[in-house]
Order: C-alpha cells, then sequence, then structure tokens
C-alpha cells in the first residue's frame, strides 16, 4: 500500500517521528514503516517531516515548554549538570543532494545533560585509593588515546561508524555507596555556539529546579568553553573537572618525565593533592629546560608546559575526596554515554546533514526522545499538526 505525501494526518506524523527518533537514518525508518504498517513511505518524506517537527521542538524549548510539560518540577536531592561538544558531518550549504563538504565536512555540536539523582555523604573519604582501573597502566593508556582533550580534537573527527565498546572488567557494574544515583534525566543537544547554548542550558536547569537543589554539581572537561558556560550560568554549581581527562594528561605526564607510565600522580589527584602533582611536575621541568617559543607539539618540553598549565588552570576543580564526602560525581560518565547515543542517530558512515537545518532538527529530536520525561511524545500529542505536508525548500538529507 503506497502513502500520499500530500497528506499527513498528526497520529501518523507522530508515527513517523518516534521510528525515525530511534532509527539509524531515513531510509530505515522507511523500510521499518513499510514492515510494520504496510504503508511506503519515502525517506524525502519523512525527513521533510522531521525538519518540521525539529524546528517545532526547538521553538517549544525556547518557551520552556509551555503547555507540553505541565505539573511542578520536582527539586532534587542532587542536580548535576554536564556538557561536552560532538561532531556531525554536514554539507556545504545550498548545494543539494550529494556530498559537497568544506574540508572533511565536521561541524561542532553542543549536548548537555541534567541529571537528578541521589547519593550519600561521609565525614571521611570513602574510597581514598583509585579504583584498580586508573593504576592499569595499559587502561590508562587506552584512556589517553581516547580522551577528548583540545589537543586531540583532531583524532577526534576520525569516527569509526559502530566501533565495538571495550569490554567491561569484572565488577565494573557495581556502584559504590558514596557514588550518585541517578533518579532522571534530560538531555538537549543543537548545533548553536556556546553563547547561545549557555543560555539553552541555564534555561533547562531553571525549568527543572536546578537552582534550589541543596546540592549542585557541573561536571566537563578542561575546554575553556564549558567553563565559561560555567561562570556565566552555574557559578553557585561546584565545578568539577573529569577525573579520566586529568588521568589522561598525568599518564603523558610521567611518560615525558618518566619514560613509562606511572600510577603515582594518578593517586595523588584522586585525594585531591594535586598540588604536590604539579610542584614535582614543576622540578621536572627544571630539569628538562624550558620549551623554547617555536618548539614543536612533540617536543617533550612544550608538552610538559601544557600539562603543567593544564592542571594549574583546573586545579580548584580537582578536589576529588571532598566531592566523594559530598556525594558529588567525580566523572562525566553520564555525559559520555548520552554522547554515544545521540551519536548513534546523528553519526556514521556516509551520514550527512545539511547545514544548519537539517542538522538541527535532528538534534532536536534524538536529545527529546532520549529525554526521561517523555517530552517527544507529549509535544506530538499536544501538536495540531496539519491535515497537509508542506514541502519546504530547506530540507535536510543524509545518504545512510
Amino acid at each position: 500500500m503506497g502513502f500520499d505525501s500530500r497528506q499527513s494526518t498528526p497520529g501518523f506524523k507522530r508515527q513517523l517521528i518516534f521510528i525515525n527518533g530511534e532509527t539509524r537514518s531515513f531510509k530505515r525508518a522507511s523500510l521499518l514503516m513499510q514492515r510494520v504498517n504496510g504503508l511506503k513511505v519515502s525517506p524525502n518524506t519523512i525527513e521533510r517531516i522531521c525538519l518540521e517537527v525539529g524546528q517545532e521542538l526547538a521553538t517549544a524549548a525556547e518557551q520552556d515548554w509551555q503547555g507540553v510539560l505541565d505539573g511542578e518540577a520536582i527539586v532534587p536531592q542532587l542536580a548535576v549538570v554536564s556538557c561536552d561538544g560532538g561532531r556531525i558531518r554536514t554539507r556545504k550549504t545550498g548545494c543539494g543532494v550529494g556530498v559537497h563538504l568544506d574540508g572533511k565536512g565536521w561541524n561542532e555540536t553542543k549536548n548537555a545533560i541534567f541529571v537528578s539523582a541521589t547519593s550519600e555523604t561521609s565525614q571521611t573519604d570513602p574510597q581514598p585509593k583509585p579504583p584498580s582501573c586508573f593504576l592499569d597502566r595499559n587502561h590508562v593508556a587506552e584512556l589517553t588515546e581516547t580522551a577528548k582533550t583540545k589537543e586531540n580534537a583532531d583524532r577526534e573527527k576520525r569516527f569509526r561508524d559502530d566501533e565495538p565498546s571495550p569490554k567491561k572488567k569484572p565488577g565494573a557494574g557495581h556502584r559504590a555507596k558514596h557514588k550518585p544515583q541517578k533518579v532522571h534525566r534530560t538531555l538537549i543537544s543543537s548545533m548553536q555556539n556556546s553563547k547561545a547554548f549557555g543560555l539553552q542550558m541555564d534555561r533547562e536547569a531553571r525549568r527543572r529546579k536546578f537552582d534550589k537543589a541543596p546540592l549542585r554539581a557541573f561536571v566537563g572537561d578542561g575546554l575553556s568553553s564549558n567553563w565559561t558556560i560555567h561562570q556565566e550560568h552555574f557559578s553557585d554549581y561546584v565545578g568539577i573537572l573529569d577525573f579520566i581527562h586529568a588521568v589522561s594528561y598525568l599518564h603523558r605526564a610521567s611518560i615525558v618525565c618518566m619514560g613509562k607510565g606511572d600510577e603515582g600522580w594518578v593517586t595523588l589527584a584522586w585525594q585531591g593533592r594535586v598540588g604536590e602533582v604539579i610542584e614535582e611536575l614543576l622540578a621536572h621541568q627544571q630539569r628538562l629546560g624550558e620549551a623554547p617559543p617555536d618548539a614543536e607539539d612533540d617536543d617533550p618540553r612544550e608538552q610538559l608546559r601544557r600539562i603543567i598549565g593544564y592542571l594549574n588552570n583546573n586545579r580548584q576543580r580537582m578536589d576529588y575526596a571532598s566531592y566523594r564526602c559530598a556525594g558529588l560525581p567525580t566523572t562525566s560518565a553520564w555525559m559520555e554515554s548520552a554522547v554515544k547515543e545521540i551519536d548513534y542517530r546523528t553519526k556514521g558512515t556516509e551520514m550527512f546533514w545539511n547545514h544548519p537545518a537539517g542538522a538541527e532538527a535532528i538534534l532536536q529530536i534524538r536529545a527529546a526522545s532520549l529525554s526521561d520525561d517523555d517530552r517527544l511524545a507529549r509535544f506530538l500529542a499536544h501538536r495540531p499538526g496539519s491535515a497537509r505536508l508542506r514541502k519546504g525548500s530547506n530540507v535536510s538529507t543524509i545518504a545512510a
């Protein structure tokens, strides 16, 4: 049975949006619709509907989801906000179907997660020794190769589709009592710049009444844009540098200074004694000498200079022993996991989006579909829709 693309009921559009939000491509959504409902709906039809709905979702968010997310938000015991950049491959604007790229075609996405959580406090550090995985030199070396630091952002562009996840080590699923327990999460994602995205984050956090939570934490990596958002919108949240990123720098420092990975500095940092680490690194820097202005990136003196700068810039966000006592998170694991979930729909082999409308629309739909408050379903239930499908000129296309 065929489907007339000139007509589309609100109920049918809802089905298309749900399927598209959970599948890898418009083509897969089209095939699934045919197999489940017996209706042939072209990928182009689905993408036109998704562009329309994605734009409306962005507008609903700007209006604090009025008429969509009703009821009083519950103030959490612990409010955790985290943000992270991502990559999405886009076409050059205005070139139509096909692969027309500026350079390699990568553009940055902004992603943020808002978690209501519970946790337990402690008078003394409930875990004074770091987990064994951070003392495993091979494991830490792998973290160093994949950590999203500013220096290796270019490496991050070499995305491998459907890359297998690393195997969990025995006991990896056990949660220590001091670690926060996630209760409820919402996500936002956008192509907008950091300034505009910071305003989006502030709006979502206030709607969730995070500003009234007795415990508030903002977790991020060392990128300056993250901490600009923290300063401008979340300055009353405890700023926490993701410990995994700190580990990657400390491992590289041990290679530069000692020629091998060493867990000593990792242990000191875990215990919140980063000042001692910096003092030892400064002694090594004096031994190696200052990096000249024209030093190459692989010059050990230049690497050590950057590492010391990174630790100095973030030392006030590395009091991990105190964070554990307060029941706060020490890693951005929830954010990293959410980015992978968003990437499932937006990133892949031969997947290209028109910039910016097509990319923005799919990010809005995917983030809404992953949020625990069912905002996508609620929005679509309240959406009046149209008896006719409007074909706009500004549509997104992928080859997937």
